[in-house]
């Protein structure tokens, strides 16, 4: 039976998060006592949270149905925010669907209905149209990066959507766009408005960087060489773009992941998957990584092919100097090539001394079991300490999914862990374990 935990200070605990940030302080009271919020805040501040402890505080124990309705453009988002709900142990049930995701998976998961669904609109809509669960239960609605779904050409699924929602009495719009259109269909009379959007710009540096060549592959390499080892983003404007340059990187032996719409979700959240870990420095991705990923805080991010609109300049942008750090965004640049109006001012940056990066230090290893199998961390962790005869610093990060986990080790230790451990046994699952 479900311990329910609605309580703020219990779950920030076992997120461990010390304190809220401002927003979140301003945002969380506000949406508990108004019909309509409109969230504006950079990406990366919060404001997942700051919408999901008033939807739990307000969740009914007793009901069975679907209850918060979350809309998202992304399939990373999805996941993202799934896991964060997990995370906060309230014991209520979530789950995420999206397109990509076999469909029998969702059927499974839905007779049982989430008192929190979280999904992109498409995926959503099918349900919906297939009367899978009850919708005149679902109170409060969030849609979540708005602006990107309005982008991604999800307005018309939105629609269909918020028309088959009868007993609404919440709605909340997120986004890190200022000046965003809502069009009729949401609803949103008289909404709050909650907007952090300019306290972030004066934390963040754009430096341009002058390329003698119009390849800029060359200019590209001195550039991560003098950053060093820090975590950071390249993005290109085409999927071909993140190949050229993914390309390049191998050549010259840099580790890097990659992130784009022509990849594979496994694969995709694999590249997220060792960028937290340590295993890689380094994506190469298009806008698609922009937003809604779950990644850490980073120093910088590379504009490697000029953003073709303001937004998308914006949204790259946001991915460093996020809540109170500092970032540096760098625009590389052909010394002939047209300087869009938004970028012109930035400062031009001189690499005297190109560094040299340090040899990659952890591998990704797969384990063949997750948390349906009853796996924990700390049981993963016995297995590499015990039979494995890793030191405590050897062992990186673990996490933990579903049917599966992923550990960072010492690149060196990496082939001989694999012969020792795979086909051992954790809890009463015989695991495979490879590199990845």
């Amino acid at each position: 039976m479900s311990v329910f935990i609605q309580d703020q200070d219990v779950i920030l605990g076992k997120l461990k998060i010390p304190k809220l940030n401002p927003m979140q302080e301003e945002a969380i009271p506000t949406i508990e006592r108004v019909k309509n919020t409109i969230l504006l805040s950079p990406t990366g501040t919060g404001k997942t949270l700051a919408f999901l402890l008033p939807i739990i505080k307000n969740l009914n124990i007793d009901s069975k149905e679907v209850q918060a309705l979350i809309l998202v453009p992304s399939r990373e988002l999805a996941i993202q925010i799934e896991q964060v709900i997990r995370s906060m142990g309230s014991g209520f049930k979530v789950n995420a669907v999206y397109g990509g995701r076999p469909i029998s998976k969702d059927k499974i998961e839905l007779k049982r209905p989430p008192a929190i669904l979280v999904g992109t609109p498409g995926r959503i809509e099918d349900h919906f149209r297939s009367n899978r669960f009850p919708r005149e239960y679902i109170q409060t609605l969030v849609l979540d990066e708005f602006d990107k779904s309005l982008e991604t050409g999800f307005e018309s699924q939105m629609k269909a959507i918020v028309k088959q929602l009868p007993n609404l009495k919440k709605r909340i719009l997120t986004s890190a766009t200022q000046g965003i259109e809502i069009p009729e269909f949401v609803g949103l009379h008289k909404p709050v408005t909650i907007s952090y959007l300019d306290a972030a710009k004066s934390k963040l540096v754009v430096k341009t960087i002058i390329s003698p060549s119009k390849n800029k592959l060359k200019s590209l390499l001195n550039l991560l060489n003098y950053l060093g080892n820090q975590p950071g983003i390249v993005f290109c404007n085409l999927r071909e773009s993140v190949q050229e340059v993914s390309d390049f990187l191998h050549k010259n032996n840099i580790s890097h992941g990659c992130f784009s719409g022509g990849m594979e979700q496994k694969d995709r959240e694999r590249a997220l998957i060792k960028f937290r870990n340590g295993t890689s420095q380094i994506i190469v991705a298009t806008d698609l990584a922009a937003r809604g990923i779950d990644i850490p805080e980073l120093k910088y991010i590379i504009h490697f092919e000029m953003p073709r609109m303001e937004q998308e300049f914006i949204h790259r942008n946001g991915r460093t100097a996020r809540v109170d750090a500092k970032g540096t965004a760098y625009v590389l640049r052909w010394e002939k090539e047209y300087e869009p109006n938004f970028i012109q001012g930035a400062a031009i940056e001189n690499i005297d001394s190109v560094g040299k990066r340090k040899p990659q230090y952890w591998q990704t290893l797969f384990i063949s079991g997750g948390r349906k199998d009853k796996i924990s961390k700390g049981d993963v962790a016995g297995l590499f300490f015990k039979q494995g005869n890793l030191t405590k610093d050897q062992l990186g990060v673990i996490e933990l999914k579903q049917d599966c986990t992923f550990v960072a080790v010492p690149v060196s230790e990496a082939k001989d862990l694999v012969s020792r451990l795979n086909n051992s046994r954790l809890k009463k699952k015989k695991v495979r374990i490879t590199v990845i």
